[in-house]
């Protein structure tokens, strides 16, 4: 069995999987996000819950831009303190366990090239919609991380920038499903603006001020799909994150594209583009199967 725990920005998600991925058990516990002590407090209480006898590993989903070569953490997302922290150095020591680490849009689209939607493509990009934009770029069947670990990162991809200002409109701005829910949100003054179950309600009504949000976004996603098929020309790509269990995003993305192709007729791609197959859990899958890989690369080493 492998311990899996995939940290978030409000809980820290775990499970007891086993080497074909079928999680036994999982549970969750509230994230520290104040400083390193209480965060590493919060992660070594998960392992110690468990029987290390029975654990042939620990595999962790990580924020952040992780050197998976040396386990140390850049940057840290929502928890700054985390970097230039070797998270997987220290739990080494401290537990006698192999550990790998992954950043979290990476283990999304590791996932999908396990076990998902993309695992009979060589060449896919997925793409995670959240408060921005996370994923990973797959190549002949392994992700792509450049030399500075930044392939895949698009939400820095910059949709224009001004030349007087020098000030850039990006992709993980502009596409971020979070701040389209809360816009939606707004304007039909729901009490809690991150409801994006009843914000889909209002899409699939019918409702103009929603539909209105709803189609630039879908616009501007279908733009840097556009722009992301010329430069990698891949097979396939999957859409993941929460809304991504709306089938009417697809539906509207596919709308869009459409639009952009019939406004610009000089465009000649066709993107293929499907819905992820995992949602909550892809995380734990995605550490997992690069546990295996990670290991498998030390062993032919």
């Amino acid at each position: 069995m492998y311990l899996v725990i995939d940290i978030g920005g409000t809980f820290a998600k775990y499970a007891l999987m086993d080497a074909a991925g079928n999680i036994k058990a999982k549970g969750k516990r509230p994230t520290a996000r104040t400083n390193l002590t209480e965060f590493e407090n919060v992660i070594d209480s998960i392992i110690d819950d468990h029987d290390l006898s029975t654990i042939n590993g620990i595999a962790i989903s990580c924020p952040g831009t992780i050197d998976v070569d040396t386990g140390m953490i850049y940057y840290g997302g929502s928890f700054p303190f985390l970097h230039e922290v070797n998270l997987v150095k220290r739990l080494k020591e401290k537990y006698a366990k192999d550990v790998y680490i992954e950043n979290d849009g990476k283990c999304a689209a590791l996932a999908e090239l396990w076990l998902g939607s993309v695992k009979d493509a060589n060449d896919s990009i997925v793409l995670v919609l959240g408060t921005g934009i996370g994923g990973g770029i797959i190549i002949d069947k392994k992700l792509h991380r450049g030399v500075q670990l930044s392939a895949g990162e698009v939400s820095y991809v910059m949709n224009q920038i001004d030349p007087l200002t020098r000030k850039a409109q990006f992709f993980g701005l502009e596409c971020s499903a979070v701040e389209m829910i809360r816009k939606i949100a707004e304007i039909k003054a729901l009490e809690d603006p991150t409801d994006g179950e009843r914000v889909f309600e209002y899409i699939k009504q019918h409702d103009e001020e929603a539909n209105a949000i709803f189609n630039e976004y879908c616009i501007h996603l279908a733009t840097q799909i556009l722009n992301l098929q010329y430069i990698l020309d891949p097979e396939v790509f999957a859409i993941g994150g929460g809304i991504s269990a709306q089938p009417i995003l697809l539906e509207r993305i596919h709308w869009a594209l459409g639009e952009v192709k019939r406004v610009n007729p000089m465009h000649m791609a066709n993107p293929t583009i499907v819905a992820c197959q995992f949602q909550n859990d892809a995380n734990l899958y995605g550490a997992l199967y690069h546990f295996f890989v990670s290991k498998e690369k030390l062993i032919v080493k």
